[in-house]
């Protein structure tokens, strides 16, 4: 079974054991200048995605997904 390269990218599992799937927020990569400082700070970190992604994310990453 192949890993989906753009998923591996755009997802991250957790090591302590409890595997959790994040995500970055979207919306940062690009065009900062129009966005607040506040809004800068709360999109720079990870956020754990819904139960529902993340069964269909973990089809696409049947090794676990780590780099």
């Amino acid at each position: 079974m192949k890993t989906n390269k753009s998923i591996k990218k755009r997802f991250h599992i957790t090591k302590n054991g409890k595997g959790k799937i994040m995500v970055g927020e979207i919306g940062i990569r690009h065009g900062r200048t129009k966005l607040r400082r506040k809004t800068i700070r709360r999109k720079l970190g990870l956020s754990e995605v819904t139960q529902a992604t993340a069964a269909k994310v973990r089809k696409f990453l049947p090794y676990g997904g780590r780099k």
